[in-house]
C-alpha cells in the first residue's frame, strides 16, 4: 500500500491569515466592535471560524450568546467564501514538495478544521485540489481535530493506512491529533500557533518545505 502524507491547511499548506483576519474584522465592525490588529489576530486562526469569532469578541471584552454566534458564523462564512483567496497563497516550497511526494508514489491528503466545502474552494482557487486524494474538514466526520477520527478517517478516505502515514501541521491541535492517532508528525514553525511548535512535542520541526523530504525520510523507515 502506498504511504500517505496528510497536511493541515491553514498555516501549513496555505498562508490564509490575511483573508481570515480581514473577514473577522468585517464581522466585528458590523457588531460595532474594534477590529483586531493583524499581528494579534494571526495566532487566533487555525481552529475554525467559530473559535476565531469568539476570540475576536473576547479581544474586545465582548461575548455573544449561542444564537448570536450562529448568526455571526453564517455571516463570516458568506463573506469569507466570497473573498477566500484575495490574499491567500501557498507557503514557499509547497508546490515543489507536493510534486516530489507525488513522484515518489505518496498519497496526499488534507485534514483541516476549516469546513470541507471552504477547503475545497480554497484549494480549487489555488489550483491545488487535484493533487489530493482526500480533502477533509471540520464537518467531514463525526468529530474534528484533535479527535483522532479526523486524521484516521482522512487517511482511509485517501486510500491509505494509518501505519504508513505521516502528518504535517503547524499547531498543538495537529500534533495532539497525530499523537492520538499514533501517526508521526512533522511541525512547520511558520504557522499560526501562539506557542512555538518546538515546545509541543512533534517528531520533527521544519522551517521551509524544502526540508520536508528529508524529514519524512527520517520518519519513514519506522513505519515499516
Amino acid at each position: 500500500m502506498r504511504p500517505t502524507l496528510v497536511f493541515d491547511l491553514d498555516g501549513t499548506l496555505v498562508d490564509t491569515a490575511a483573508d481570515l483576519v480581514a473577514t473577522l474584522n468585517v464581522i466585528l465592525t458590523h457588531e460595532n466592535l474594534a477590529p483586531v490588529p493583524y499581528a494579534d489576530a494571526r495566532s487566533m486562526v487555525g481552529h475554525g471560524a467559530r473559535v476565531l469569532i469568539e476570540r475576536g469578541l473576547a479581544a474586545n471584552g465582548a461575548s455573544r450568546d449561542s444564537a448570536a454566534i450562529d448568526r455571526l458564523f453564517d455571516a463570516y462564512i458568506a463573506h469569507y467564501s466570497a473573498h477566500i483567496a484575495d490574499h491567500s497563497l501557498p507557503f514557499p516550497g509547497v508546490t515543489d514538495a507536493l510534486d516530489h511526494f507525488a513522484a515518489e508514489g505518496w498519497l496526499l491528503a488534507v485534514c483541516t478544521n476549516k469546513l470541507e466545502g471552504l477547503s475545497v474552494q480554497l484549494l480549487d482557487a489555488l489550483s491545488l485540489s487535484s493533487r489530493f486524494a482526500a480533502i477533509c474538514g471540520a464537518d467531514t466526520f463525526a468529530a474534528r481535530k484533535p479527535d483522532p477520527i479526523a486524521l484516521t478517517g482522512t487517511i482511509e478516505r485517501a486510500g491509505g493506512d494509518r501505519r504508513r502515514a505521516i502528518m504535517v501541521g503547524d499547531s498543538k491541535t495537529d500534533i495532539d491529533t497525530a499523537l492520538a492517532a499514533s501517526v508521526p508528525v512533522v511541525a512547520v514553525d511558520f504557522g499560526y500557533t501562539p506557542v512555538p511548535v518546538t515546545e509541543l512535542g512533534p517528531d520533527l520541526v521544519i522551517s521551509h518545505f524544502d526540508e520536508l523530504a528529508a524529514a519524512v525520510a527520517k520518519l519513514t523507515p519506522s513505519r515499516g
